[in-house]
């Protein structure tokens, strides 16, 4: 798929990595949608790269009438939906056991309710929109990108409840690319490792300079922009599917 007939929506599209990938499909030629609870951001990154690019819809990326309403704004507004990249999600460090309280299970249920069900129901609401587009000359309807993290291969202790949720999408990549597949829908994941995203907002710099110091190369922070170029290759490459790429400049984390 090209990226400057591309039509995306961007879910956790106002910060971090869905802003760059926003930025990046615009920069490219293509549309973005961005769908965030943050309307501030929203609408200063829709005007600033170009309103008649980009559209805002504030979205719970959880609730099936507000995903709904906004793929069905994104086909008036530009047509049909060609690819939808997956950021919106939470962090939440907690451990199982600690000063003898067991893991508050409402935080549990919430990361697993934002990150792991919220991105599945984007994917269902979008692959059934895709599902009508005419396919380009590839036989190619759309492309989902959804975001994992290596927490979901090497879980820090504090992490479990972050871990299984981002483990759960890496398990339903293949599932849903194998069952997508009749469509011409491509279903991709990527799991970065450490990011220099809003997260670490309030880190000083010399603990973001210690936490770029354990790549081992480039000993850094990752950048959102090289997430976005990740995903213009997935857009752009029909041969990738049914995967999990790291993007992590060959980290591997270590207990704590």
């Amino acid at each position: 798929m090209k990226i400057q007939d591309c039509i995306a929506v961007v879910t956790g599209g106002s910060s971090g990595l869905g802003e760059a990938t926003v930025r990046k499909i615009v920069e490219s030629g293509g549309k973005a949608v961005i769908l965030d609870l943050n309307v501030e951001k929203g609408l200063f990154l829709a005007e600033q790269v170009g309103n008649d690019k980009v559209l805002f819809m504030k979205t719970d990326v959880t609730r099936e009438e507000e995903v709904r309403h906004a793929l069905e704004r994104t086909k008036e507004m530009f047509g049909s939906v060609r690819a939808v990249v997956n950021c919106a999600g939470i962090g939440t460090v907690e451990k199982v056991v600690n000063k003898n309280k067991p893991h508050d299970l409402s935080v549990f249920s919430k990361t697993i309710q934002i990150n792991l069900i919220g991105t599945f129901n984007v994917i269902r609401l979008a692959a059934e929109s895709m599902m009508q587009n005419e396919p380009n000359e590839e036989g190619e309807r759309g492309v989902i990108i959804s975001t994992a993290s290596v927490a979901a291969f090497e879980g820090q202790i504090g992490q479990a409840a972050y871990s299984a949720s981002k483990g759960g999408i890496v398990g339903m990549t293949l599932p849903i690319a194998r069952e997508l597949a009749r469509y011409g829908i491509r279903n991709m994941t990527i799991a970065p490792g450490l990011f220099e995203t809003p997260l670490f907002d309030s880190l000083p710099e010399e603990a973001k300079t210690a936490l770029g110091s354990m790549v081992p190369f480039p000993q850094r922070l990752g950048r959102p922009d090289e997430y976005a170029k990740l995903v213009q290759s997935i857009i752009e490459n029909p041969m990738l599917n049914g995967h999990t790429i790291r993007l992590d400049g060959a980290i591997r984390m270590q207990p704590k």
